[in-house]
């Protein structure tokens, strides 16, 4: 994958995590407020891998 697939993923991994986690939290559903921080934390990830490869030339 290139640059802009990991960061196009890693936004919509933040989206889907910071909906879950609001739904979460209005539900009361702690498990759902937890499952939306590691999806925005997996989007975070994602998006420093696109950073990573877009400063090495798509080399990893």
């Amino acid at each position: 994958m290139g640059e802009m697939t990991d960061k196009v993923k890693a936004a919509g991994n933040k989206a889907a995590g910071a909906i879950k986690e609001a739904a979460g939290r209005n539900q009361r559903d702690p498990d759902l407020v937890a499952e939306g921080k590691a999806q925005k934390a997996k989007g975070t990830a994602q998006d420093v891998k696109g950073s990573v490869k877009g400063a090495l030339g798509d080399k990893i």
